[in-house]
Protein backbone atom coordinates (compact mmCIF):
# COMPACT_ATOMS: atom_id res chain seq x y z
CA UNK A 1 0.00 0.00 0.00
CA UNK A 2 1.29 3.48 -0.61
CA UNK A 3 0.04 7.22 0.24
CA UNK A 4 -3.03 8.94 -0.72
CA UNK A 5 -4.76 10.95 -2.86
CA UNK A 6 -7.30 13.59 -2.98
CA UNK A 7 -10.17 12.90 -5.70
CA UNK A 8 -11.92 15.99 -5.91
CA UNK A 9 -12.52 16.85 -2.05
CA UNK A 10 -12.88 12.89 -1.57
CA UNK A 11 -9.54 11.39 -0.34
CA UNK A 12 -8.37 7.76 -1.62
CA UNK A 13 -5.90 6.06 0.03
CA UNK A 14 -3.96 4.30 -3.18
CA UNK A 15 -3.57 0.15 -2.24
CA UNK A 16 -2.10 -2.30 -4.44
CA UNK A 17 -3.11 -6.35 -3.60
CA UNK A 18 -0.96 -9.15 -4.97
CA UNK A 19 -2.70 -11.67 -3.41
CA UNK A 20 -5.85 -12.58 -1.94
CA UNK A 21 -4.25 -13.20 1.56
CA UNK A 22 -2.98 -8.86 0.62
CA UNK A 23 -6.43 -8.24 0.50
CA UNK A 24 -7.40 -10.37 3.54
CA UNK A 25 -4.84 -8.62 5.94
CA UNK A 26 -6.39 -5.30 4.41
CA UNK A 27 -9.60 -6.53 6.14
CA UNK A 28 -8.12 -7.76 9.41
CA UNK A 29 -6.31 -3.57 9.98
CA UNK A 30 -9.74 -2.78 9.29
CA UNK A 31 -11.47 -5.02 11.62
CA UNK A 32 -9.03 -3.64 13.76
CA UNK A 33 -9.52 -0.30 12.83
CA UNK A 34 -13.47 -0.62 13.60
CA UNK A 35 -13.08 -2.10 17.04
CA UNK A 36 -10.88 0.49 18.35
CA UNK A 37 -12.97 3.40 17.01
CA UNK A 38 -10.46 4.58 14.56
CA UNK A 39 -12.03 3.30 11.30
CA UNK A 40 -14.15 6.38 9.13
CA UNK A 41 -14.11 6.70 5.34
CA UNK A 42 -14.34 8.70 2.48
CA UNK A 43 -16.83 9.00 -0.36
CA UNK A 44 -20.42 8.30 -0.28
CA UNK A 45 -20.57 5.26 1.17
CA UNK A 46 -19.99 3.63 5.07
CA UNK A 47 -18.00 0.63 5.46
CA UNK A 48 -20.24 -1.74 5.87
CA UNK A 49 -21.45 -1.00 2.20
CA UNK A 50 -18.06 -0.76 0.89
CA UNK A 51 -17.54 -4.16 1.92
CA UNK A 52 -20.55 -5.06 1.02
CA UNK A 53 -20.54 -3.95 -2.50
CA UNK A 54 -17.14 -6.28 -3.11
CA UNK A 55 -18.60 -9.27 -1.68
CA UNK A 56 -21.49 -8.78 -4.08
CA UNK A 57 -19.40 -8.35 -6.99
CA UNK A 58 -17.24 -11.37 -6.40
CA UNK A 59 -20.69 -13.78 -5.14
CA UNK A 60 -22.00 -12.94 -8.13
CA UNK A 61 -19.66 -15.41 -10.12
CA UNK A 62 -21.38 -18.16 -8.20
CA UNK A 63 -24.85 -16.68 -8.10
CA UNK A 64 -25.09 -14.75 -11.28
CA UNK A 65 -25.44 -11.36 -11.99
CA UNK A 66 -27.88 -9.02 -11.33
CA UNK A 67 -27.04 -6.87 -14.78
CA UNK A 68 -26.94 -8.45 -18.47
CA UNK A 69 -24.30 -8.23 -20.60
CA UNK A 70 -24.06 -5.02 -22.67
CA UNK A 71 -24.72 -4.90 -26.41
CA UNK A 72 -22.43 -4.98 -28.91
CA UNK A 73 -20.21 -3.24 -29.94
CA UNK A 74 -20.12 -2.26 -26.15
CA UNK A 75 -19.10 -5.67 -25.22
CA UNK A 76 -15.95 -5.64 -27.02
CA UNK A 77 -14.84 -2.77 -25.43
CA UNK A 78 -15.44 -3.37 -22.28
CA UNK A 79 -13.45 -7.03 -22.64
CA UNK A 80 -10.37 -4.74 -24.27
CA UNK A 81 -10.38 -2.56 -21.15
CA UNK A 82 -10.51 -5.23 -18.66
CA UNK A 83 -7.11 -6.08 -20.15
CA UNK A 84 -5.90 -3.15 -18.79
CA UNK A 85 -7.70 -2.72 -16.02
CA UNK A 86 -6.31 -5.93 -14.41
CA UNK A 87 -2.98 -4.14 -14.94
CA UNK A 88 -3.61 -0.63 -13.62
CA UNK A 89 -7.05 -0.64 -11.80
CA UNK A 90 -9.82 0.53 -11.73
CA UNK A 91 -11.26 4.66 -11.24
CA UNK A 92 -13.73 6.06 -8.95
CA UNK A 93 -17.18 7.00 -10.22
CA UNK A 94 -17.89 4.56 -12.78
CA UNK A 95 -21.67 3.46 -12.90
CA UNK A 96 -23.68 1.20 -14.68
CA UNK A 97 -26.02 2.86 -17.36
CA UNK A 98 -29.49 2.77 -16.46
CA UNK A 99 -29.08 1.19 -12.84
CA UNK A 100 -30.84 3.90 -10.14
CA UNK A 101 -27.87 3.74 -7.68
CA UNK A 102 -25.30 3.07 -10.37
CA UNK A 103 -24.04 -0.09 -9.26
CA UNK A 104 -25.44 -3.05 -7.09
CA UNK A 105 -24.38 -4.90 -4.12
CA UNK A 106 -23.39 -1.39 -1.56
CA UNK A 107 -26.72 -2.59 0.82
CA UNK A 108 -26.25 -0.68 4.16
CA UNK A 109 -25.20 -3.49 6.82
CA UNK A 110 -22.69 -3.16 9.70
CA UNK A 111 -18.85 -3.06 9.13
CA UNK A 112 -18.52 -6.29 10.99
CA UNK A 113 -21.23 -8.32 9.03
CA UNK A 114 -19.20 -6.30 6.05
CA UNK A 115 -16.35 -7.68 7.20
CA UNK A 116 -16.94 -11.52 7.58
CA UNK A 117 -19.00 -11.39 4.10
CA UNK A 118 -16.06 -10.23 2.07
CA UNK A 119 -13.28 -12.44 3.88
CA UNK A 120 -16.36 -15.68 2.99
CA UNK A 121 -16.40 -14.28 -0.73
CA UNK A 122 -12.53 -14.03 -0.89
CA UNK A 123 -12.18 -17.52 0.73
CA UNK A 124 -14.47 -19.30 -1.72
CA UNK A 125 -11.93 -17.45 -4.68
CA UNK A 126 -8.72 -18.24 -2.95
CA UNK A 127 -10.11 -22.20 -2.71
CA UNK A 128 -10.30 -22.36 -6.37
CA UNK A 129 -14.11 -23.10 -6.12
CA UNK A 130 -15.00 -22.18 -10.11
CA UNK A 131 -17.12 -19.94 -10.78
CA UNK A 132 -20.44 -20.49 -12.81
CA UNK A 133 -21.14 -17.29 -14.42
CA UNK A 134 -19.11 -14.94 -17.26
CA UNK A 135 -18.53 -11.41 -15.88
CA UNK A 136 -21.29 -9.52 -18.24
CA UNK A 137 -18.99 -6.50 -18.63
CA UNK A 138 -15.43 -9.13 -19.37
CA UNK A 139 -17.06 -12.40 -20.89
CA UNK A 140 -15.53 -15.33 -19.67
CA UNK A 141 -11.94 -15.22 -17.45
CA UNK A 142 -10.10 -17.35 -16.62
CA UNK A 143 -9.76 -18.43 -12.33
CA UNK A 144 -6.39 -16.01 -12.10
CA UNK A 145 -7.59 -13.00 -14.06
CA UNK A 146 -11.27 -13.17 -11.84
CA UNK A 147 -9.06 -12.57 -8.75
CA UNK A 148 -6.65 -10.15 -10.49
CA UNK A 149 -10.25 -8.28 -11.16
CA UNK A 150 -11.23 -8.75 -7.91
CA UNK A 151 -7.95 -7.75 -6.36
CA UNK A 152 -8.06 -4.18 -8.40
CA UNK A 153 -11.86 -3.85 -7.32
CA UNK A 154 -11.38 -4.16 -3.72
CA UNK A 155 -7.96 -1.62 -4.04
CA UNK A 156 -10.65 0.76 -5.50
CA UNK A 157 -13.02 0.29 -2.77
CA UNK A 158 -11.02 -0.10 0.34
CA UNK A 159 -9.46 3.07 -0.56
CA UNK A 160 -12.14 5.06 0.81
CA UNK A 161 -11.62 3.42 4.37
CA UNK A 162 -9.74 5.28 6.34
CA UNK A 163 -7.72 3.98 9.77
Amino acid sequence: MAGEAASGKVRHRHIKFSTIDDVLAEIERIRLADEEGRLRVTGNWTAGQILAHVAAWIDYGYIGYPVKAPPFPLNYVLRWMGKRILKNGMRPGVRIPGVKEGTYGQESISTAEGIERLKKAFMRLKTGEPCKFDSPAFGPMSHEDRIRLNLRHSELHLGFIQY
